[in-house]
């Protein structure tokens, strides 16, 4: 019943050694073996994109896999860089632009953008986490989202920032029992609704991430659960959770969710 908490437990606990065994997995060897000995080489933006291996290892690293094929797109957010607040990748709502215009800034600094920290062993290290969480993702969509929030968790600094990520928001609707049909409502009204539900200043906090995530785990495998019986996949946790009774749910489970209640 809980095998999403079970397994994002399993490999959050030891995080380094599922990175580890992720970087040792031969294709991701091969493939960041690759990059690393040949990305300090490229020199223009013209480079990079026309060297298929390179960039789309880089762009799997920033989770813009499915973007790989629009180099005309790409090459507007890397030549307008990050700098100027009016800049391409700073208009888009998805951050994911502008952290890879970040990390790969020739606006900024020309044939060295390669030469940065970001540019080689960060993004190498960023390619082994997203292959990890994709992995998880293949057995079971829940870990790979817990594990996601996780990772990004800590740069959260406002509710419009979870909007703008579909998966955090998925991941932190489904935590706090909201129905996926509260985005169909103004954004700014979806913001104020999170603000009051949720401190964000708590996602600064390791271990009071890891409890949001271990209870969005164990909302996901109740709506798992609840698939095709026809009930509110969520309410009978929340019922659970506020303090009243319930019946239908595997009591562990129940009990469980109790202990999840964040920032407690």
């Amino acid at each position: 019943m809980l095998s999403t908490i079970a397994d994002y437990t399993r490999i959050s606990n030891n995080m380094t050694r599922s990175l580890s065994l992720t970087a040792k997995k031969p294709d991701v060897s091969r493939e960041t073996t690759y990059y690393l000995a040949n990305i300090g080489k490229v020199t223009s933006i013209d480079d990079f994109l026309n060297n298929y291996r390179l960039f789309s290892y880089a762009m799997k690293a920033y989770g813009l896999s499915d973007m790989t094929y629009a180099k005309a797109f790409m090459r507007k957010v890397l030549t307008e860089g990050i700098s100027n607040t009016n800049s391409f990748a700073n208009k888009l709502s998805d951050p994911r632009y502008r952290e890879f215009a970040k990390a790969f800034n020739f606006a900024a600094l020309g044939p060295k953008a390669t030469q940065t920290t970001a540019a080689q062993t960060g993004t190498a290290t960023n390619y082994v986490q997203q292959v990890m969480e994709q992995d998880a993702g293949d057995q079971n969509e829940g870990v790979r989202l817990a594990l996601y929030f996780t990772r990004k968790a800590s740069s959260i600094t406002s509710p419009y920032q979870i909007l703008a990520d579909k998966a955090l928001t998925q991941v932190v609707q489904t935590a706090l029992g909201l129905s996926p049909n509260v985005s169909a409502a103004d954004i700014d009204k979806q913001a104020a609704m999170l603000s009051k539900m949720i401190n964000i200043a708590d996602f600064k906090d390791p271990a009071k991430v890891a409890k949001f995530a271990q209870r969005f785990a164990a909302m996901w495998d109740a709506s798992q659960a609840a698939d095709g019986t026809g009930n509110n996949p969520y309410s009978s946790a929340l019922i659970l959770i506020g303090g009243q009774t319930t019946s239908g749910m595997d009591t562990d489970l129940l009990s469980k969710l109790q202990t999840l209640r964040f920032g407690r």
